[in-house]
């Protein structure tokens, strides 16, 4: 089946969908009034001592005590109590879970260790840990969708592989944002507003709403809408930057940001909205489908240099970041027989702009070529002249785009679940592509020294990339006595992935008998090796062949991309090019034993394997990377004592990750990956909650002890010993992002007060240790040749504690509460990083500072 034949199906079930609302409504029963509906407001603000968290981790509705795996999730109560809105928010409280950021939009997840630090580049890996949006997968190759959180029913961390169940993007863990379906004959609804000064920032809130309206009596519509503006607080100070001409009768160049200084410069808005239509078909079908679009629009940059001062930066140009994403999904649910079946599809279009500054690149090659061989002919200038000759600014800035396509199907069989054998099967069919498009500009830039055809452009990456993947996959279980369960289950998968396009320099004609794409005039490369040198011919020889410094018989090269001069990234075959190809197939599994000597106490054992894909680099003189594999040994348990009021959970576990894969910023400052030595990762993670009379307490830790037990050799491909003795990584070295200890705890205490209503008053502490920012020791420092340890350059990830408190009343239809977060104002940092390989000026991106807010609320 072709994917056009795939979305015309999708598209075609939701306007059938659709198009059932008339015959469905004409016995419409007479709208309920809200008098008689339980309070809404009541049921999140009465205390609860026997609260049954269900979880869909299994791909069945299960109560969470009694699910085999180490899951974690956060109610539609907590996510109110805690203000939960973002990504930032929600993994404060999952221990499991640490992530790399370097701008709104652009998250790297990871979890239990498994992280080498890859930057979430869109030409590499794909990432270890999976998220869903209700049954379907939303995961992007650039990173994780930071969906805004409101009228959620729960958000659920599986942690450990889950490769049996959700595949490829579920190797180390999935997260599931699962939403409140429409409800049939309610009337319901709320709108929450809020308004918050940031310490050192500026003012921002947010408003949300909801309304579930039933159209029938088989069907109903749930909409949400949100609009959130966050207040800047990263200062963009003056400051002047001057840089070396290698001519006596030339003053140096000075440039200064005059003109974009500002305090707070680095504001965020987010609006969009969700609709749902559930419409029950008969007694056994149900059909849902949803429309989920948000955007997202960043001004400034989010880091700071600590150099210059605490949350200031030097930015010379006008950057932003727009970030919006619409998912169209259908699922549906019967039965046949006693056989539930689901059917669960996805479309998600996302699509960036960004415009990036990218001084520090200018500033680092200007300050190492010119301190490190200032006889070199004019070499910290050979790209930065104009067409009449004469020096320019040399400062770059980027402009990027990204349009992520993803079709997911999903189509899953599950037995009974009451019976003593159950079964759950099903087939999983995915296609995400992106358009990648890089332009990296320096203004007035002399057409002969930038990419062919395109005056300004030092720079240009012009990509489409394409990721399938296939599976077959299922699992069983069998209760062997009334306490004893045994479950095994496998996926059967298969890869293809592609890429095709062009990245690089130009290689313009030079002077006199030089020819056509001569290495002269000097741009970039020094002698443009890498662009259009190593484009194809129509005979498909490249340009410019490095080992014998010679050119092609043919010249005429090949069309490109997108308005790209031509291709250099492909495959040529029978006069044709075609993308480079990594495919691949597999078979993960997951064995599991379950002891229940009564129904408050579990203990679980389980032998489980998860998978990433393998992949393609750009540049031909390097291999493509291969799949790695994570294999966990874990035991856990599960237990609920003191008459369901108390809580505690938890598991201990070995994992063993197989010739990882690890991305980093090698030549030019272009992303490449590599397959490493293995490594082990030694765990504990517990969460404990409990409520009586009023009083919630809920916390959550883990220790993670992650260490390669073998030596990364620098080069590609090479084993221990290694050449020149150049080590990126010793054996025993840490692995990067993820602390040691991360914990959180939150009390609660709520009481009636006056008629109607009850107050509260809430506190939390949040704390994670410190983590090295990189998984490498060992660089080659460009223009010295001398080697550098870029975990000095960065620094540590530094340890945090947060310390955020509430108070509030809530009455049966309103709430008020006053809060605190951050409220000691710590600088948490998210992440530490540079521009590129070689760059000295480390960026911190910190987590926001004191927030001092007051929301309130209605709900009918």
């Amino acid at each position: 089946m072709t994917n056009r034949t795939i979305r015309a199906l999708t598209l075609g079930l939701l306007a059938s969908t659709a198009l059932a609302q008339p015959a469905l409504g004409q016995d419409s029963p007479a709208p309920t009034d809200p008098a008689d509906q339980p309070s809404v407001a009541a049921a999140q603000t009465a205390p609860d001592d026997r609260d049954i968290i269900v979880v869909t981790a299994q791909k069945r509705e299960e109560n969470l005590q009694d699910v085999p795996i180490s899951v974690q999730a956060i109610g539609t109560r907590r996510l109110d109590q805690l203000n939960i809105a973002n990504f930032e928010d929600y993994t404060k409280q999952l221990p499991s879970v640490a992530y790399q950021t370097a701008q709104p939009g652009l998250t790297v997840v990871y979890m239990r260790g498994v992280a080498s630090g890859g930057d979430g580049n869109h030409s590499g890996s794909l990432p270890s840990v999976g998220t869903y949006l209700d049954e379907q997968p939303v995961t992007t190759i650039g990173g994780t969708l930071d969906i805004h959180i409101y009228d959620i029913a729960r958000i659920e961390s599986l942690a450990g592989p889950q490769g049996t169940l959700y595949g490829a993007s579920s190797q180390a863990g999935t997260i599931r944002i699962i939403t409140n379906k429409p409800e049939l004959g309610v009337t319901s609804g709320r709108v929450d507003a809020e308004i918050n000064k940031v310490a050192h920032g500026g003012w921002g809130g947010k408003l949300d709403g909801m309304v579930n309206l039933p159209i029938s009596e088989r069907m109903a519509f749930r909409g949400v809408a949100f609009y959130q503006r966050d207040a800047g607080y990263i200062d963009n100070v003056f400051r002047e930057r001057s840089y070396y001409v290698f001519d006596d009768d030339v003053a140096d160049i000075t440039i200064d940001n005059a003109d974009l200084a500002k305090k707070n410069h680095n504001d965020q808005r987010i609006y969009g909205g969700r609709a749902a239509l559930k419409v029950d078909l008969d007694d056994n079908w149900t059909v849902t489908p949803t429309v989920f679009h948000q955007n997202l629009k960043a001004d400034g940059f989010f880091a700071y240099d600590p150099n210059i001062g605490d949350l200031k930066i030097d930015r010379y140009f006008d950057e932003v970041r727009k970030d919006r994403f619409t998912q169209a999904a259908l699922t549906i649910e019967g039965k046949i027989a006693n056989f539930d079946i689901t059917y669960a599809g996805a479309y998600l279009n996302r699509k960036t702009y960004t415009l990036s500054d990218y001084s520090d690149y200018a500033d680092t090659y200007d300050a190492l070529y010119a301190d490190y061989n200032p006889d070199y002919g004019g070499l910290a200038y050979f790209y930065y002249l104009d067409g009449a000759g004469n020096f320019i600014d040399p400062r770059q800035y980027i402009i990027g785009t990204d349009h992520f396509k993803k079709l997911s199907q999903e189509i899953r069989i599950a037995s009974p679940a009451d019976r003593p054998f159950r079964v759950i099967a099903g087939a999983f069919y995915q296609r995400q592509s992106n358009q990648i498009h890089q332009d990296y500009r320096v203004d007035d830039l002399a057409p002969e020294l930038s990419v062919n055809g395109l005056a300004g452009t030092l720079w240009l990456t012009e990509q489409n990339r394409v990721d399938k993947d296939y599976a077959l996959f299922g699992e069983a279980s069998f209760d062997v006595t009334p306490q004893v369960t045994i479950t095994a289950g496998g996926r059967l998968f298969k890869y293809d992935n592609t890429l095709i396009g062009f990245f690089g320099f130009g290689r313009n004609p030079g002077d006199g008998g030089d020819g056509p794409f001569s290495a002269f005039p000097r741009n970039g490369a020094g002698s443009s090796r890498t662009g259009v040198a190593q484009c194809f011919t129509e005979s498909g020889e490249r340009l410019y062949d490095r080992d014998t410094d010679s050119y092609a018989s043919d010249r005429t090269l090949l069309p490109g991309l997108r308005g790209a001069p031509c291709t250099n990234l492909a495959e040529y075959e029978d006069g044709k090019l075609k993308p480079k190809r990594a495919k691949g197939s597999g078979f993960t599994h997951r064995l599991n034993a379950t002891y229940k000597p009564n129904d408050d106490l579990m203990f679980y054992g389980t032998w489980s394997r998860g998978f990433r894909p393998g992949g393609l680099n750009r540049r031909a003189d390097i291999a493509p990377y291969d799949p790695d594999y994570l294999t966990n040994f874990e035991v856990g348990w599960k237990t609920t004592l003191a008459d369901g009021r108390l809580r505690w959970n938890g598991a201990v576990y070995h994992q063993k990750w197989n010739k990882f894969q690890f991305s980093f910023l090698g030549a030019n400052s272009f992303t490449e990956i590599q397959n490493g030595s293995d490594a082990r990762i030694n765990g504990v993670e517990t969460d404990v909650s409990y409520a009586h009379r009023g009083l919630t307490i809920n916390a959550a830790a883990a220790y993670t002890d992650a260490k390669t037990t073998g030596t990364i050799c620098a080069a590609n491909g090479d084993e221990p010993p290694c050449p020149d003795s150049f080590v990126a990584a010793e054996k025993g070295t840490r692995l990067p992002i993820t602390p040691r200890l991360k914990g959180s705890v939150t009390a609660r205490y709520s009481w009636p007060v006056m008629a109607a209503a009850r107050a509260h008053v809430q506190a939390g502490v949040a704390y994670q240790g410190s983590a090295p920012a990189t998984l490498r020791t060992q660089i080659l420092w460009v223009g010295t040749g001398g080697i550098v340890n870029p975990r000095e350059v960065l620094g540590k990830i530094r340890a945090s504690t947060l310390v955020d408190v509430a108070g509030g009343i809530s009455w049966q239809r309103y709430n008020i509460e006053l809060y605190v977060a951050n409220l000691f104002d710590k600088r948490n940092d998210l992440s530490r990083f540079v521009t590129c390989s070689s760059c000295f000026q480390t960026k911190i991106l910190p987590g926001t500072p004191r927030t001092i807010g007051l929301r309130v609320g209605t709900r009918f």
